[in-house]
């Protein structure tokens, strides 16, 4: 070893020596130290005096399931429980405001009419209910809910695609079935499956659907040219509503009640299809006049006088647009409630929050309006049963 160095172990043990002579601070003394060395200025920061909520803001509180299972007290519970769930319990009280509403509720016009003046009828006067949803809806159980709405008259306007239209006919001619995501396209095409999300529906089911609407197709043409029928895509549907004659169908409820299903795109879809083959048959084929639709669909706003209008418009796409550029007639409607997954930022319609329709005139500025970020198939469910099936219920309950 060389002069001037110590061995291995003698350097440990002069370590471990001077570690029991070094006295080490207490937590609390490093904390005293660190208060009476930190600026003022990063506590100030840090530590914020906060605004005091109490009393102005609703408390995050979830649903106790120690007092069991009830589902209304659930769903009400859904307000306070942050995020989307708090989006549907705000839409599920927007609805409810929706179908309480009264022109009784108003303080009458100075130059309103006589029979405006008078409370009974000022009592009679209901908020006008525009539905829109789009064909994957259809496709769905939604459909059955859907039926539900129009059986029994609780919306006044419905808009959708195409295939919200064929897919509700199909439907009573042959069923949708459940698949899976991740089927394979190729392997689904081979067997004559289509897949729309996670459901199938058999090739052969449009082949009934063609069967069934052709011989329609024949009539209304005979119709348009022997009486100068003048057929608009809400005519054409209110006709394959009565033709179907089936009480699963919404459209059947729809013409049965005479409410009118707008659908502007009626040819971007099977439908389309149908009418391509059938204006080869007997040429030119069927004249679908959309002019006399846009002034009927925009008559529904515009002529809704004195009555508020609000729309629950499920997913996006067409029946969003053409509900609210209706009410944009009208200088805007007074409730809006969006249920849809689009987002805002790639400036598409179907994303567009409400705030952005207010900006067209589409909404009125002092409107109520909620956005639900949310599946449709789960949501609405939820939000008819809070609401329309609620109401109708207790309706029944106070009659009998």
């Amino acid at each position: 070893m060389k002069c001037g160095t110590e061995s291995i172990s003698a350097l440990r043990q002069r370590r471990n020596s001077n570690s029991h002579t070094l006295s080490t601070p207490s937590a609390a003394a490093m904390g005293e130290a660190m208060k009476d060395t930190l600026p003022e200025s990063v506590r100030s920061v840090v530590f914020k005096e906060s605004e005091k909520l109490d009393g102005s803001c609703p408390k995050i509180e979830g649903y106790d399931f120690n007092k069991g299972v009830n589902y209304h007290e659930l769903f009400k519970s859904m307000a306070f429980t942050g995020f989307q769930a708090s989006n549907l319990g705000d839409a599920i009280q927007l609805v409810n405001e929706m179908l309480d509403w009264r022109l009784a509720d108003e303080t009458p016009a100075e130059d309103c009419s006589e029979e405006e003046r008078n409370l009974a009828y000022r009592e009679s006067v209901r908020c006008k209910v525009f539905l829109g949803f789009t064909s994957n809806l259809i496709s769905s159980g939604i459909r059955d809910i859907i039926r539900y709405l129009l059986q029994h008259r609780m919306v006044e306007v419905v808009v959708t695609t195409a295939g919200g239209v064929e897919e509700d006919l199909v439907k009573c001619l042959a069923p949708t079935y459940r698949g899976d995501f991740s089927l394979p396209g190729a392997d689904l095409r081979s067997k004559g499956l289509n897949r729309i999300g996670n459901l199938l529906v058999p090739n052969e089911n449009y082949c009934k659907f063609e069967d069934w609407i052709i011989p329609i197709f024949d009539q209304m043409l005979d119709e348009q040219n022997s009486q100068n029928v003048l057929w608009t895509p809400s005519k054409v549907i209110a006709r394959l509503g009565k033709e179907i004659n089936n009480e699963t169908s919404y459209l059947y409820w729809a013409y049965k009640n005479n409410i009118p299903v707008f659908c502007p795109g009626l040819t971007d879809g099977s439908l389309g299809d149908m009418l391509y083959f059938h204006s080869y048959k007997k040429e030119p084929g069927l004249v679908i006049d959309i002019v006399q639709d846009i002034r009927a669909m925009n008559g529904e706003a515009v002529h809704a006088g004195p009555r508020k209008t609000g729309m629950i418009i499920l997913g996006g796409g067409l029946p969003k647009h053409h509900i609210c550029n209706a009410n944009m007639m009208r200088n805007g409607a007074d409730f809006a409630v969006f249920i849809n997954t689009a987002q805002e930022f790639d400036g598409s319609d179907s994303g567009a929050r409400p705030d952005e329709a207010v900006s067209w005139g589409k909404i009125r500025g002092s409107a109520k309006t909620v956005k639900v970020h949310c599946d449709a198939t789960i949501a609405f469910p939820f939000l008819v049963a809070e609401t329309f099936a609620a109401k109708r219920k207790r309706s029944a309950e106070t009659s009998s």
